[in-house]
């Protein structure tokens, strides 16, 4: 006969490991834990603050009244939403913002795509020519307004010089209903081009080289064949990023309306973040501009989707 201790102490010590008493590591996991949330609490309390309160704010007043500086509001349902639906204004500015989207987004990737590939197929300059394309991404466009008011100058501007010398007749660039959102595309593209150059280059460099060696072995010797067949599968991942950032960006198309056009003429010109704008900071209304902020963001999330629902499984992940 043995102790009654000594004889727990001998079965706990006879029992395998897996069954042994593990307080100490169920310590160590939970202080593991704990360490883990401490430091994501302050990414969470960011996301919360700047992020969840205020977009939750914003879809709150769009369903009130609210102006800016009232003492009280009320809630009034869905009434800024139906004046939407029923107000020219938005109408217009939703079409402006939709065809800038159109024209920008297709054009801007696939010059950006073009000049990464002629960046990363030479062999000098590649630093300089980085640098100069990527200069409009860094450039203010409140400072390029100025520049780009001369450029466009119907009697004055190097641009209307140019078709003169031609034989042609320039627009009014930004004077005109007809041509101001072409050429407010124009500058959008000029603005957008660079950054998507970047993007395409570093995934560019990331396309192992051995692939077009092997590509060559099996018979594809032209510079056309070896970009279908390797390049472009393998900048899935990159062309979608570019796609998704690129849309977002043209939605978000403000400065340069602001800067050039302030929405004219006769409102040709006006897009949705500059309605929601003038709606709320002009006319004080800030439960209407809510709702077209509302608008705007049902707008980005349904394309986010249509983007990763559909074209996430075409694109090939190395």
């Amino acid at each position: 006969m043995c102790p009654r201790a000594g004889c727990r102490a001998m079965s706990d010590a006879a029992l395998p490991a897996s069954l042994a008493p593990s307080s100490t590591s169920e310590r160590a996991g939970h202080g593991e834990a704990f360490a883990a949330w401490l430091l994501t609490l302050p990414a969470i309390l960011a996301f919360v603050l700047m992020l969840l309160v205020p977009t939750l704010a914003v879809v709150a007043i769009a369903f009130t009244d609210y102006e800016l500086g009232a003492p009280a509001l009320r809630t009034i349902g869905l009434a800024n939403f139906a004046e939407l639906m029923e107000d020219r204004g938005f109408v217009t500015s939703f079409r402006n913002t939709a065809f800038f989207v159109a024209v920008t987004t297709p054009v801007s990737i696939i010059g950006g795509l073009m000049l990464a590939l002629l960046i990363e197929s030479g062999t000098r300059g590649r630093a300089f020519f980085r640098a100069v394309f990527f200069l409009p991404v860094v450039s203010l466009m409140v400072a390029m307004a100025t520049a780009f008011q001369y450029m466009f100058h119907p009697t004055i501007g190097p641009v209307n010089a140019a078709l003169r010398a031609l034989g042609l007749v320039g627009p009014n660039w930004l004077g005109s209903s007809d041509s101001v959102m072409w050429t407010l595309a124009i500058i959008g593209v000029w603005e957008q081009v660079g950054f998507n150059m970047v993007l395409f280059l570093a995934g560019l460099t990331a396309i192992p080289r051995d692939l077009y060696a092997a590509a060559e072995v099996d018979g594809v010797r032209s510079a056309w064949s070896r970009f279908w067949t390797v390049t472009w599968p393998l900048l899935g991942p990159t062309s979608l990023f570019v796609l998704t950032i690129t849309m977002i960006r043209s939605l978000r198309v403000f400065d340069i309306v602001a800067t050039l056009t302030q929405g004219g003429p006769n409102k040709a010109s006006e897009v949705l973040l500059y309605t929601m704008y003038t709606e709320g900071f002009t006319f004080f209304r800030m439960g209407y501009s809510a709702a077209i902020t509302v608008v705007f963001l049902l707008v980005v999330v349904v394309l986010m989707l249509l983007q990763t629902r559909v074209l996430d499984r075409r694109v090939h992940y190395g």
